[in-house]
């Protein structure tokens, strides 16, 4: 594999691990600077754009009091793929979210759609998924720590 393809998945792990440790300190300016903007949110058969990074943040603190709600302390992920080409990407995510103990609250997976900017990598499309379509990759999985 290419320096240049580690560096690119180092990057795209990096905005990821950024992204996760937002939810675990409940930090919604955290979690929004992994954006680019406007961003799409597709869920539940719908998309969902916000313009800007105050768009984006009513919705981040709305999900925040859900993990209140749900007592998630720790969000962990495993990178299943990433496909990038002239600075755009695709990553392929499961999610874990656990309460205090380890008993997880919340598994899910996502397709998230990548920009590289002057700033590094940032989410520009979010797909949230069912983690059943989840199937082997041809890149290594890696999971967080």
């Amino acid at each position: 594999m290419p320096s240049d393809s580690i560096q690119v998945d180092a990057d795209i792990i990096a905005l990821f691990e950024a992204y996760a440790a937002g939810f675990d300190d409940f930090d919604a300016e955290a979690i929004a600077d992994c954006f680019a903007y406007p961003c799409t949110i597709w869920q539940f058969g719908r998309g969902n754009v916000f313009v800007d990074r105050d768009d984006l943040k009513e919705n981040i603190e709305a999900l925040l009091d859900v993990f209140d709600i749900e007592e998630i302390v720790q969000s962990r992920f495993t990178l299943h793929g990433v496909e990038t080409a002239n600075g755009t990407g695709f990553a392929r995510l499961s999610w874990r979210q656990d309460r205090e103990g380890g008993e997880t609250a919340l598994a899910f997976s996502c397709v998230y759609a990548l920009l590289l900017g002057p700033e590094g990598w940032h989410i520009a499309t979010v797909f949230n998924d069912d983690p059943e379509d989840i199937g082997p990759r041809d890149l290594a999985d890696h999971e967080a720590p």
